[in-house]
């Protein structure tokens, strides 16, 4: 009986939770769609109900407010601080019921009000600067936080501040207020990094990046610490000053050794940027200081690999060199695989390169191991233009580590394979899946190949050149950079006119800057610019003509003319920092 009576009262209670949650709800409804009438009525029962709920209250008070009942909000508000005098935040209210009502005089008193009642019942501050902020009186809500944090030092609410200043455009008062966070608690410091990063580009020019650095810079010399060092880092790696990150990474670990994953991190960081001179510095760095041998070998690695980017010379010597000391096992698998790569790609001795990741699998013991073994195994058989064994190494990995990166990566081989055998409704169908890829090079890569065939498919039964752009780009994958070239001739000659042409142009222009053909991919890129001023490869034109001048033929005036062409007729253009940094570099300005 007793059970009964219990679960009759559970029933009960749980009924008038969901209730009142039901209640809650439709009155949040209506005010989030701008009904304030009904939001009103609904709110003024739910806070008869609950007197102390300040939700409630608040959300009755905008509402009266918002259908121009500044009387009855006033009567609500007053009448609840006569019973309740500790809630001198009410005074908030009041005042922005007053400035609602264009008498800025009368608010003031009431927000002086709650502002100096701070000083007695600082446990409020955090609540009225939150009132401030709510009602848009940003000033008076960073005078409430700081009030507050004077007269309780166990809060902090130098992030609220900061994040009010960004509103306002107080940049620098914004950056310092974060940093005083990292100061007081060091754990904020990966936060700034994150709402920082909001308001800063990758050009060191940017007014905010100055400001930022200067105000790091003032609290590194006045008071030493291993955030603004880290912070510097930072802001050097998002401006692409990787060798600046690398000098303030090196002084932590002057102080501390364990900031040794740091630089390995940023040799990663420096090498996917393609600064390599500043990557190699790094690797070098970890095989002087590290006590790893797992750290080394990747250091080593990635020495090998900047070499092979560099076209150095003795790179066989220096993977026989490694697998002398090391042997061909386990530990040197990704050795192993980097040099069936570049047996490959770069020497065009596939056959060698597969006795090596055949002995390899026979070794490994892990799922992913054997997976990236055999990604290098179906890239070899595409090279040599057996696509369906290709096809099944890359089926086995998405097979054998589902959801994986790596499974997502033999997905896009896949659907590269199918593109290259000119299968586009597959390599579509695959593509599609990969475009929401969580793995964003990936995602890009796809969305790019998608956009190709997609836009270049056959219509109609006419023929659109897609084949034969497919053809140029597994020639291309294959190092056959003149008969790529060659295909590509042919479409502009047969499909001139039509939406693959400026891709071929552009595609063509790439191979002639490998073979060295200059003056053939200035042509190419000028033409691209003239078939179509608004076409959607006019800035990439420009940026490479730009590069090639800067890059390969040391003619600074007409690189700076076409950076100034992107700057000032492309300005949503994604070269857009790139150029403006690469020009002002070219023009002289000084970027400490």
């Amino acid at each position: 009986m007793r059970m009964k009576k219990l679960l009759f009262l559970l029933f009960i209670f749980t009924s008038l939770v969901i209730y009142g949650q039901n209640d809650f709800m439709l009155a949040e409804n209506y005010y989030r769609e701008g009904a304030y009438k009904k939001a009103a009525e609904m709110y003024k029962i739910l806070f008869q109900k609950n007197p102390n709920n300040t939700t409630y209250l608040k959300r009755l008070v905008t509402s009266y407010q918002e259908t121009s009942q500044f009387e009855t909000a006033k009567a609500l508000l007053t009448n609840q601080l006569s019973k309740n005098p500790h809630q001198q935040y009410l005074n908030v209210e009041l005042g922005y019921n007053y400035e609602k009502q264009y008498q800025q005089d009368t608010a003031k008193v009431y927000y002086e009000k709650a502002i100096n009642a701070i000083e007695k019942q600082p446990n409020f501050g955090g609540y009225i600067g939150r009132l401030f902020k709510l009602n848009n009186q940003l000033d008076y809500a960073i005078l409430a936080y700081k009030k507050t944090m004077k007269f309780n030092k166990k809060v902090n609410y130098n992030f609220q501040i900061a994040q009010i200043y960004g509103e306002k455009g107080a940049f620098e008062k914004m950056f310092q207020s974060y940093v005083n966070l990292v100061d007081q608690q060091e754990n904020y410091l990966k936060t700034v990094q994150r709402f920082t990063n909001k308001y800063i580009t990758e050009d060191p020019l940017n007014k905010n990046n100055i400001l930022f650095k200067k105000i790091l810079i003032k609290k590194s010399v006045g008071n030493p610490k291993n955030s603004w060092n880290q912070l510097l880092s930072w802001l050097f790696i998002q401006q692409k000053e990787y060798e600046k990150a690398f000098v303030q990474q090196k002084a932590l670990f002057k102080r501390n050794p364990k900031y040794l994953s740091s630089i390995i991190d940023l040799g990663h960081i420096s090498f996917e940027g393609k600064a390599f001179e500043t990557a190699k510095q790094c690797f070098d760095f970890v095989l002087k200081n590290s006590l790893f041998l797992e750290e080394k070998l990747n250091a080593l690695l990635f020495n090998i690999k900047i070499d092979i980017a560099t076209k150095q010379n003795a790179i066989d010597a220096s993977f026989e060199e490694v697998f002398k000391t090391f042997g061909k096992t386990k530990v040197t698998l990704p050795f192993q695989i980097e040099y069936a790569d570049y047996l490959t790609f770069q020497k065009n001795q596939p056959a060698k390169a597969t006795t090596i990741l055949l002995d390899a699998l026979k070794i490994s013991t892990s799922k992913f191991q054997k997976a990236k073994l055999k990604l290098k195994l179906g890239d070899i058989s595409v090279f040599t233009g057996n696509f369906n064994k290709g096809l099944i190494y890359f089926s086995q990995v998405q097979t054998s580590i589902k959801n994986h990166p790596l499974a997502q990566e033999a997905r896009f081989k896949v659907a590269q394979t199918s593109y290259f055998k000119n299968d586009f409704k597959w390599a579509m169908s695959q593509l599609k899946v990969l475009k929401a890829s969580t793995t964003q090079l990936i995602a890009n890569d796809a969305l790019a190949l998608f956009l190709i065939i997609s836009d270049n498919q056959s219509k109609d039964s006419l023929p659109s050149g897609l084949k034969l752009y497919a053809k140029a780009d597994l020639l291309t994958y294959q190092n056959k950079n003149k008969q790529a070239a060659d295909s590509l001739q042919i479409i502009l000659t047969k499909f001139k006119g039509q939406k693959i042409e400026d891709e071929a142009f552009f595609k063509q222009s790439s191979l002639f800057i490998k073979m060295k053909l200059f003056d053939k991919a200035i042509a190419n890129y000028t033409k691209i610019i003239a078939l179509n001023k608004e076409g959607i490869l006019v800035d990439d034109a420009l940026y490479q003509l730009a590069e090639l001048y800067k890059n390969k033929l040391n003619n600074s005036e007409k690189a700076s003319e076409y950076y100034q062409k992107i700057i000032f007729e492309h300005p949503s253009s994604i070269y857009l920092v790139e150029a403006r940094k690469k020009f002002r570099k070219l023009r002289g300005d000084i970027i400490q």
